[in-house]
């Protein structure tokens, strides 16, 4: 699967899938390291997208005077 075809709830689940067998234990060590490679390759991925995310919420949030504010959280 390529990592730029996954969505990032996938990247995050396919993760999920490589801990759960690398914490077996179970797997040779060919496998072992390749499975870690992946591993690495899609928290970057996910690390890269979330700090996109991050920089549109920071555009969004300035104000006109192009100062970033808080404000609270509103459920609706």
């Amino acid at each position: 699967m390529q990592q730029q075809s996954l969505t990032f709830e996938q990247a995050m689940a396919r993760i999920e899938e490589i801990v759960r067998v690398m914490e077996r234990g179970d797997r040779p060590m060919d496998e072992a390291m390749s499975l870690f490679e992946e591993g690495t390759k899609l928290i970057r991925a996910c690390s890269e997208q979330l700090s996109g995310a991050e920089q549109q919420i920071v555009k969004l949030m300035k104000g006109s005077n192009g100062e970033v504010g808080e404000s609270p959280f509103k459920v609706e």
